[in-house]
């Protein structure tokens, strides 16, 4: 490291080989490549005080991994998997966060990251071919490569909802959640949203609650996840196998250790498919899903599943209005994010809890004590919890103020959705790469898969650059257009547009443009298209010397 020249008004800039933000699963695996595989000066600047990326952040009441945990961990590291041992099937978050906290400590990372510093701007400086960074405390760093590697949900999305400064109880968002825990015994609560992360709380919230209170816009589909203690047995077969669970979770379209069934749920007879159905309801997780290979391309197909899922809440849902609003889905099956849950249907059974169809009767403001819907009804609440999610994908990059060559403003590049090649590079931004960027796998992937893949690929070409005396790699204008027409045509050649109130398409913030923005063409097809321009010269991409 060495200190660059000042600038009036600022402190010296510190100067790297390479600088990444953010320290999830994707910046400290980002280090460990950089600095111990290719030996150059790296820092990672986060905001967070410690490691963890999203589960840093996400310590919300059930907050739970959604992959089974032998496969959310990385696989670069023969060692790593041996001497690590989960305890569930379906990791909690501050079991996450001691896996990752051991990352750091086996590969001595931690000295290489800087707690709280909250990047505020990146600024492409052509003549000296480097990236200023600036933070909130106004340091300054530079670097020849900037990598970001700020997840694709960790901006949170507060609903502008009038009244919300008035209201004299408390409130807290699931993505910033206290990290003393919040108590909610002898609360009136009031929890907003039912996607993923609310399907999580809802259970646990009214195990301590006074009342809870469902505001639900949008009914979910939802799979239990039959969580348990792994068995001996399993984490035995788990350490004797993990070159083919990694072979096959390469192998897979979203990067899972199961295949999808190679059947059409039109094979089979309706008494052999409720079958089916039912023992995947059985085992349980989003295995669910794998159950036939046309779920997520046939309509009709797929309205098989939803049936069978909506007939599945009507059963467990005692109250007939109740059950009704919670089995009244207008979206494809696993169209948006699939949740799985800890008895979160049956929850409603419970006297203490009560749901609130806010499609029907919107929310119209919250006051001092409560919330009112246009209805005129009124809720008395102590605590409201937004479960509403995230401006994901690009929400946590366009938080940053960035700025290209010739002045080329991120925000203004991205105004009318996302452009990037492979989900990698933006054109205009050299030597700039997004980890799981828009465009890319990410989030339709099981997330530890897809940022080995995209680290190692970024690795590897800061590798082939060097050995080259290239001093720049910028993704080509042309070829960033065709990633996207390829982008759009993966998505339209599924069901997954039809949710059209989705985040995967922006849905959920208002005036955020409407674009699909993960890649729907699978992971392992994704990895040899990525290959494959790699081994042609990194075709698409311009190199300057």
């Amino acid at each position: 490291m060495t200190l660059g020249s000042t600038v009036s008004g600022t402190t010296p800039a510190a100067d790297f080989d390479a600088l990444i933000i953010g320290a999830g699963f994707s910046g400290l695996y980002q280090l460990y490549c950089l600095r111990d595989r290719l030996g150059l000066s790296a820092q990672v600047l986060e905001a967070g005080d410690g490691v963890g990326g999203t589960w840093y952040w996400n310590r919300y009441p059930g907050a739970r991994c959604d992959s089974e945990s032998h496969s959310y961990c990385y696989t670069f590291s023969k060692e790593l998997l041996e001497e690590w041992e989960w305890s569930e099937r379906y990791p909690e978050q501050p079991e996450i966060m001691r896996y990752l906290n051991h990352v750091t400590d086996r590969f001595d990372l931690r000295r290489d990251i800087r707690f709280g510093t909250r990047v505020t701007t990146a600024r492409f400086d052509d003549a000296a071919n480097r990236w200023t960074v600036e933070t909130e405390a106004g340091e300054r760093y530079s670097a020849t490569y900037l990598i970001t590697a700020v997840g694709c949900l960790s901006s949170t999305n507060i609903p502008k909802i009038p009244g919300l400064e008035d209201f004299k109880g408390e409130w807290y968002h699931t993505g910033l959640w206290p990290h003393g825990g919040v108590d909610f015994a002898g609360k009136r609560v009031g929890q907003i949203g039912t996607g993923s992360t609310g399907i999580q709380a809802v259970p646990v919230i009214a195990e301590t609650a006074k009342h809870l209170t469902v505001f639900q816009r949008t009914a979910n589909y939802s799979i239990p996840a039959h969580n348990a203690p792994l068995k001996p047995e399993f984490k035995r077969y788990v350490k004797e196998n993990h070159p083919a669970i990694r072979e096959l979770m390469h192998s897979t379209a979203n990067g899972h250790p199961f295949a999808i069934e190679d059947r059409s749920a039109h094979d089979l007879t309706p008494e052999q498919r409720e079958a089916v159905y039912e023992a995947a309801w059985a085992k349980g997780g989003l295995q669910f899903r794998a159950s036939f290979r046309d779920l997520l391309v046939d309509k009709a197909a797929n309205d098989t599943a939803a049936d069978f899922l909506k007939r599945k809440i009507r059963e467990i849902v005692k109250d007939p209005q109740t059950a009704a609003k919670l089995s009244d889905i207008d979206h494809p099956f696993a169209t948006k994010r699939p949740p799985i849950d800890s008895n979160y249907f049956g929850t409603y059974n419970r006297p203490n809890v009560s749901l609130v169809d806010v499609r029907a009767a919107p929310i119209e403001r919250i006051t001092p004590t409560g919330i009112v819907t246009r209805d005129g009804a009124s809720y008395d609440l102590d605590v409201i919890v937004f479960a509403t999610g995230f401006d994901a994908m690009t929400g946590p990059l366009l938080s940053i103020d960035i700025t290209g060559r010739d002045g080329q403003s991120l925000k203004d590049t991205w105004s009318a959705g996302p452009r990037t090649y492979l989900g990698l590079q933006v054109a205009g931004f050299p030597n700039l790469f997004t980890v799981t960027g828009p465009g890319s796998p990410s989030v339709l992937c099981n997330m530890p898969v897809a940022i080995e893949q995209h680290v190692e690929w970024i690795t590897d070409c800061i590798a082939h650059l060097r050995a080259s005396g290239v001093k720049r790699i910028e993704a080509s204008a042309d070829a960033a257009d065709q990633w996207v027409d390829e982008v759009n045509a993966a998505a339209n050649a599924t069901l997954l547009p039809l949710a059209n109130h989705s985040w995967y398409l922006g849905a959920n913030v208002p005036g955020k443009p409407r674009v699909f923005m993960p890649y729907a063409g699978g992971m392992a097809r994704y990895r040899g298209i990525c290959n494959d321009v790699a081994a042609k010269g990194y075709e698409g991409f311009v190199l300057s010397r």
